[in-house]
């Protein structure tokens, strides 16, 4: 009976390793915007300090949404293992770029778990799956915007001083 229980609710197994590798990536993500907070903190930008501080709460929290839907879901959770992240950048133009940079690999992973899903008419994990796409537009929509202040004001002392007030205002949607 336990064995039919189970197989009414788990999620095939390749679809649950590339959630798990989303879990693990998600983590990543975390330990990353948390060297680039402290990297803010130590140069005196203090809203993007605050901003990345909050991004890596959010990623933490986008990391163990995935991890209780695995569980949920009848599959093993895996607890991810994070590589060394960077901690030092030339400057806060470059801090907003590798964000930006891994917020793409997170959208391209994102994007392959939901095509893998369709494939498997796995239609409770693309359901789940596409509050990540929703919050993927967000994510990516901010750290752009961000970067055009960069574009329009420059990178003098100034100007980075204008950019660290703006950013605490940048929204979606709003």
């Amino acid at each position: 009976m336990k064995d039919l229980l189970r197989q009414r609710v788990v999620v095939q197994d390749s679809i649950m390793k590339k959630l798990n590798a989303q879990v693990k990536l998600e983590a990543q993500s975390s330990a990353a915007y948390l060297a680039m907070a402290a990297w803010c903190d130590q140069n005196s930008f203090d809203n993007c300090a605050s901003f990345f501080y909050e991004q890596s709460n959010e990623e933490r929290e986008h990391m163990l949404k995935l991890f209780h839907y695995i569980s949920d879901m009848g599959g093993i959770a895996t607890s991810p293992t994070i590589s060394e992240v960077q901690s030092d950048f030339s400057s806060l133009k470059e801090v907003f770029e590798i964000a930006l940079e891994s917020e793409i690999n997170v959208t391209e992973s994102i994007n392959q778990i939901v095509a893998d899903c369709r494939k498997a008419n796995d239609f409770a994990t693309e359901n789940f799956m596409q509050w990540y796409v929703k919050e993927q537009v967000e994510e990516e929509f901010v750290i752009r915007r961000i970067l055009e202040y960069f574009e329009m004001l420059g990178e003098d002392p100034k100007s980075l001083l204008m950019i660290d007030e703006r950013v605490k205002s940048v929204t979606y949607g709003e």
